[in-house]
């Protein structure tokens, strides 16, 4: 019952969310006038806070490893 809970929760996150703008309103502010060059500036902004985002999964990953593959094993093996 509580795998089944899981799996219409994500289907329901999945299915219900919307695009958000990921940009603090200094970093809208900017991203919107652009340089003085005319050159826009927004691409590298989102990159930049694409890269900090991704980084503390990342970093979590490499410490809990061990226990991350040894959960889908078992998941794996509950399936089977």
């Amino acid at each position: 019952m509580k795998l089944r809970h899981i799996i219409l929760l994500s289907i329901a996150v999945l299915l219900f969310s919307t695009n958000v703008d990921a940009q603090c309103s200094m970093c809208k502010a900017v991203a919107e006038t652009g340089s003085s060059d005319g050159i826009p500036v927004s691409g590298g902004i989102n990159q930049a806070i694409l890269y900090l985002m991704a980084l503390p999964y990342i970093i979590m990953f490499l410490l809990f490893r061990k226990k991350i593959v040894s959960f889908f094993r078992e998941w794996k093996a509950m399936w089977k």
